[in-house]
């Protein structure tokens, strides 16, 4: 059995000195793959050289949240290409994680509709880039579903190479996404008490288009929560989908999980 965590960010464990240890970790717990998402110019460089180190273990992508879009978002942007150009170097699996967040805006109305401008540009750019590369396309998409599918629908992106990571929408929304071709894939969030709706999401999708991550360091899985998340843990977040969800084998929905993100970034 083998399971992929198709979104974390292992930037903070390489900084502490874990990140050797965290890798073991999560191959004790059939975790064989990594996907590194990339949020800024900062990181890129660092998970291009992960991948190189670890090579068929960790691979990456390149992108910037709308987290850290600033006024200077276009020069942030500007080498962005550059990693998907022939060389020695491991190119990306996706472009991203990018779009827009409504969540972390400033309080202030007048800052708010400023920064979300500039998260709307930049989403647009790199939709650009990711239609002109034809690669897949990982989404952050917080309190602004609506725009964000618009903005995707309008720049005539292949939708099938389109996932929205952490999704926390519900069904209805899913659905949006199904009958698009786009994937949504899932946190340790299905396993919260409270997340029945995000449980319902998962279930409308249906088991043949399941992905499953960690976003760690955050988001931890019952039974971890509250402590530091790790791409081992996905394993906890699989293990529930197939108990209380799908009601199926572990190894089967770890198949299919597996087999859907081997397929989506062509690993």
């Amino acid at each position: 059995m083998e399971l992929i965590d198709t979104h974390c960010h292992l930037e903070s464990y390489l900084k502490q000195g874990e990140l050797d240890a965290v890798l073991a970790r999560a191959r004790t717990a059939e975790v064989t793959q990594v996907v590194t998402v990339g949020t800024g110019p900062d990181d890129w460089d660092v998970y291009c050289g992960l991948a190189a180190k670890y090579p068929g273990i960790v691979r990456y992508s390149a992108g910037l949240h709308p987290c850290h879009v600033a006024a200077d978002w276009e020069k942030a942007l500007a080498g962005v290409e550059s990693y998907w150009a022939a060389g020695s170097r491991p190119r990306p699996v996706a472009l991203g994680e990018c779009g827009l967040d409504r969540f972390h805006l400033p309080k202030d109305p007048v800052e708010a509709e400023t920064v979300i401008g500039w998260q709307k540009r930049a989403f647009e750019v790199q939709l650009r880039v990711a239609k002109q590369l034809g690669c897949p396309l990982i989404i952050h998409s917080r309190g602004a579903f609506r725009e964000t599918v618009d903005l995707i629908d309008a720049s005539g992106v292949d939708w099938t190479k389109v996932v929205f990571h952490c999704f926390v929408e519900g069904p209805a929304e899913v659905a949006e996404l199904v009958k698009r071709g786009a994937w949504a894939s899932f946190t340790g969030i299905l396993t919260y008490k409270t997340a029945q709706n995000v449980r319902e999401s998962a279930a409308a999708q249906g088991l043949a288009r399941l992905m499953v991550e960690t976003d760690a360091p955050w988001l931890t899985p019952m039974p971890h929560r509250g402590k530091p998340n790790e791409p081992g843990f996905v394993r906890h977040t699989a293990e529930f989908a197939a108990k209380e969800v799908f009601r199926v084998p572990l190894a089967e929905l770890a198949a299919v999980t597996t087999a859907n993100a081997r397929r989506f970034f062509g690993m």
